[in-house]
């Protein structure tokens, strides 16, 4: 038994916008992503028994890919754990807080905990994001020619009704020449575009002519700028909510405890871990000169009474996925707070320790893949292959 079924998959289209991530993982095909399937059965075979059912039900979960992904991250920290050497006891209750923390690991004859929290960035909701239907409809659409550009103006109460989207859209696209596209826009005449509008629907498609070596595949996506969905919530606010979280969970562990942060974010910014966990840099100016502070808003630096000083340390890998296991380097955030218990720290994580108001970073003395038993290139291969054109 395993997370994914041996079989023949022919369905190697990437993932679409209607699809669940689990349904993704276990439709697409190729040698890419049969890499990844392997690996990920194999991976959750090394769970104990019991907690194999559970950890299976949220990477199958097809009502929700933060369960996914939070699997995959729980995943991905367990088999780095016991690639480095350590004895992984899972959900073993541990501490005064009657709650079971997701490790409990051995190296060396010392002990540390660690708890996993897999979070990702938040979007405007007021922003008209594409519906995911819609997307996939009109990524179906034959374009051999052209990518379009798409942009949502308002969004009706009910499903636009898109056989006439489809039709009108496919219409204006085979009436357009690539070439004359191209050699118009060099000349600065605007891109070719097209509006409709229905039932309360509106929305602005540009005809992005595809470079001519990659013509002639009516298989391709058709979308190829998507409605900007911007993210409203601070960076350092989200690393700072799920540390807090998880930080006073557990009551006193007794033993050095370790919060694991999954990060997904369209651009994840050093500066805003930092910022959460050590606090804002603050400048204050005098006749005589400036100096720099950092304000009490960060996790360890908030307070005065060392009520966060059980939590070591902040293991923070940014978007991890089963494409970035063995390229993005874990990094661990020290407390600076002397009343905490020293973390571990592992040849494959980079390290940031505040020293005064500034931070101090030392690199990963080994490369992450090292621990995980993969390839330093791994998933070998291209995930979505060109097809041939037709």
């Amino acid at each position: 038994m395993g997370v994914y079924v041996s079989r023949d998959r022919t369905d190697a289209a990437p993932k679409r916008a209607a699809e669940p991530q689990a349904e993704f993982f276990e439709r697409v095909a190729g040698p890419f992503w049969d890499q990844v399937r392997d690996v990920i059965n194999e991976w959750w075979s090394r769970f104990p028994d019991q907690a194999q059912p559970g950890l299976l039900s949220r990477l199958r979960d097809r009502n929700s890919d933060t369960n996914v992904y939070s699997a995959l991250w729980e995943l991905y920290l367990h088999q780095m754990l016991l690639g480095s050497g350590c004895s992984v006891e899972v959900e073993r209750q541990t501490g005064t807080g009657g709650y079971k923390p997701d490790f409990l690991v051995t190296r060396d004859n010392e002990q540390f905990v660690v708890e996993a929290i897999w979070k990702a960035q938040k979007r405007d909701a007021g922003s008209y994001p594409l519906p995911p239907q819609l997307s996939d409809a009109i990524d179906r659409l034959p374009s051999p020619n052209f990518f379009v550009s798409c942009e949502l103006h308002s969004a009706g109460t009910a499903t636009p009704p898109q056989r006439r989207l489809k039709s009108g859209l496919t219409r204006w696209l085979e009436s357009l020449d690539p070439d004359q596209v191209i050699a118009d826009h060099e000349r600065k005449v605007p891109l070719p575009s097209h509006t409709w509008q229905e039932a309360g629907w509106c929305l602005t498609f540009q005809a992005i002519p595809r470079s001519p070596g990659k013509r002639g595949n009516p298989s391709s996506r058709t979308i190829g700028v998507y409605p900007s969905a911007w993210a409203v919530e601070d960076g350092s606010e989200r690393v700072l909510h799920a540390v807090t979280h998880k930080g006073g969970k557990y009551g006193d562990l007794e033993l050095p405890f370790i919060v694991a942060l999954g990060h997904a974010a369209d651009f994840p910014e050093e500066e805003d871990i930092e910022r959460a966990l050590y606090g804002s840099t603050v400048e204050f100016a005098y006749d005589s000169g400036s100096t720099f502070s950092r304000k009490p808003d960060g996790y360890w630096t908030a307070t005065y009474d060392h009520a966060h000083s059980r939590v070591s340390g902040v293991l923070v890998v940014n978007n991890p996925a089963p494409w970035t296991w063995t390229k993005n380097t874990p990094v661990l955030w020290q407390s600076p707070d002397p009343a905490s218990l020293p973390a571990p720290i592992f040849p494959t994580w980079a390290t940031a320790q505040l020293a005064g108001i500034q931070v101090k970073r030392q690199p990963a003395i080994r490369s992450v893949h090292t621990a995980l038993d993969l390839p330093e290139r791994w998933p070998t291969g291209d995930a979505f292959p060109r097809s041939a054109p037709r």
